[in-house]
């Protein structure tokens, strides 16, 4: 049975609380949006944010910003080099930072994003998760989550997708508060950024221990 708690936050506190918090965010912001955005242009070029498709709520589909990050550079064939690649020393600083997520305001202050819940992953992901993990979409996607204050990129897919179920069974306000600190706390700190292997987290590939056995 799956969990209510926090049933009248969830349904009528944290939507307005995104909405107000984001357009604050957005005003008292503005000044380092412009000045990061100005680097972006001149260091990488043009167009200065990445844009992409991914799932929300109810795997309804939006279009999430971030600031760009990665160079458009490409093989001799045309395709995109590998991620390490691309991955400029600016784009390292602004990830490490999270200030390539700031852009991500304005899908809060819109209503695509919550400040808190589960990361926008790929669109190709969604045939790939298993019953309990397409949980993960029964709430708003969020600039922060569970999984990224426990670990972020380092985490496994296996135990993300765990950590993001367990905050759709148990979302709070003072849940999302505390979320709220650590995350702050981990930009300081800088955890967790990139996975043991690559310069970004791995591609999710579905769940192919569970099919072999």
């Amino acid at each position: 049975m799956q969990n209510t708690k926090g049933g009248f936050y969830r349904r009528f506190v944290k939507r307005p609380m995104d909405f107000v918090l984001s357009l604050i965010a957005i005003v008292v912001l503005s000044p380092v949006l412009l000045i990061v955005a100005v680097l972006v242009r001149a260091k990488l070029g043009s167009p200065v944010l990445f844009k992409q498709q991914r799932p929300g709520l109810n795997e309804e589909i939006f279009m999430m910003y971030k600031f760009r990050t990665m160079t458009d550079q490409k093989d001799e064939n045309g395709e995109l080099l590998p991620d390490s690649v691309r991955l400029t020393k600016f784009g390292e600083i602004l990830r490490s930072t999270s200030l390539d997520e700031l852009p991500g305001l304005f899908n809060i202050f819109k209503g695509d994003m919550s400040i808190v819940g589960p990361r926008p992953l790929l669109v190709q992901y969604l045939p790939l998760y298993n019953d309990h993990q397409i949980r993960r979409h029964d709430v708003s996607p969020g600039l922060s989550g569970l999984a990224q204050i426990s670990g972020r990129n380092a985490l496994s897919w296996e135990d993300k997708f765990s950590l993001d179920v367990e905050y759709v069974d148990n979302i709070s306000f003072i849940g999302d508060c505390r979320i709220i600190f650590l995350t702050i706390k981990k930009v300081f700190v800088r955890e967790g950024i990139n996975s043991e292997s690559a310069a970004t987290m791995e591609p999710f590939k579905g769940n192919l221990k569970l099919e072999e056995k």
